[in-house]
């Protein structure tokens, strides 16, 4: 997790007013409306929200108090925060915020899953939710989550693992024909003739 105060570059127990004047010129460098249709408008836009999150935290916390003792209050921010991500689609923003996490709980590694199930990764998104529930077996949401992935992957299994599908048939009609007509060419006979 970046400490909040790192990001606005001020020391921990600045004053309201170090950081406000801090978060002013960050905010003046990487405002996004400066770099137009820029590649970097992008990471300015990412930029930006890190520095707005790190900014209301501090503004709304008692900046006096260590980094340490408000973690946790800071992990909780930060987790109703790539929630919101992930519902409105900014699967970009959700995943920097959660690779900006040092501190992995149960609930990191659920929101890493359900970022990477919305991005069709259902692999990772399996093992992630399979380590939240391991984390904190008693979380029904990671329970829910695990058991319809559960299920879906093993229609997909089924599907992938159990079952040819047509095409894989024609395949292997095909490579046995080329084969047959290949052996017969190297006996003088023509099986397929070459038109």
């Amino acid at each position: 997790m970046t400490n909040p105060y790192e990001v606005l570059g001020v020391k921990e127990g600045a004053s309201q007013e170090e950081i406000k004047k801090a978060y002013k010129e960050l905010a003046k460098k990487y405002h996004p409306d400066q770099y137009g249709n820029n590649p970097l408008r992008d990471l300015a836009e990412e930029k930006m929200r890190e520095l707005n999150e790190a900014y209301d935290y501090l503004v709304k916390n008692n900046q006096n108090s260590s980094y340490s003792n408000t973690n946790s209050s800071y992990d909780n921010n930060i987790y109703i925060s790539i929630r919101q991500d992930i519902q409105s689609g900014d699967l970009f923003s959700a995943e920097s915020k959660l690779n900006s996490v040092q501190n992995k709980t149960a609930e990191w590694y659920y929101l890493t899953g359900v970022v990477q199930l919305r991005k069709g990764w259902h692999e990772g998104a399996y093992n992630n939710i399979s380590t939240a529930c391991r984390m904190d077996p008693n979380n029904l949401e990671y329970r829910q989550a695990l058991n319809a992935l559960k299920q879906r992957n093993n229609g997909y299994r089924e599907n992938y693992y159990g079952r040819k599908s047509s095409s894989d048939d024609i395949c292997d009609t095909c490579l046995k024909l080329w084969c047959l007509d290949t052996i017969c060419e190297c006996m003088g006979c023509d099986c397929i003739p070459c038109i």
